[in-house]
């Protein structure tokens, strides 16, 4: 079994408080205008969407590698949907496009659900929809990052 760890420090009331999180090299500074007011700093749904977006890419390597096919790169959005007044997230819309060669875009869309539904993070968060709302091809000549 393989364990992480993260950590998170609020001090003070909510509205006035501020929070620290760090896991691994990581570390940031989040409150309640950076989460309910677009002001500084990240938030815990950000968090929520890089581990979504990390995670799937990963599934998606490995379901394209063993149906035989390498990726040259996967590129993957994650934006995370919160209803503050339901203290819900409801939605993560995922977006990836790959360059993966000698791949048709079926079966690529194929594979891609199957790395929604199979990533452990997907698993984690069943009581969220995740929705792939989009993934597909590029061709292999665009230098993006």
């Amino acid at each position: 079994m393989i364990t992480q760890h993260a950590q998170a420090v609020w001090r003070g009331a909510l509205k006035e408080g501020k929070g620290s999180f760090r896991f691994g090299a990581t570390e940031g500074q989040y409150s309640f205008g950076s989460r309910f007011e677009g002001g500084q700093g990240s938030t815990p749904e950000e968090l929520i969407g890089a581990a979504s977006a990390g995670c799937f890419s990963m599934a998606l390597a490995l379901f394209l590698g063993k149906r035989g096919y390498t990726p040259e790169v996967i590129r993957t959005t994650s934006a995370v949907q919160l209803e503050p007044t339901q203290l819900a997230i409801t939605r993560i819309d995922l977006e990836t496009e790959a360059e993966v060669p000698a791949l048709d875009e079926g079966e690529f869309q194929r594979i891609a659900e199957q790395a929604r539904k199979e990533c452990p993070v997907s698993k984690a968060l069943t009581g969220v929809q995740i929705v792939l709302k989009s993934a597909r091809l590029a061709s292999a000549t665009a230098d993006r990052r």
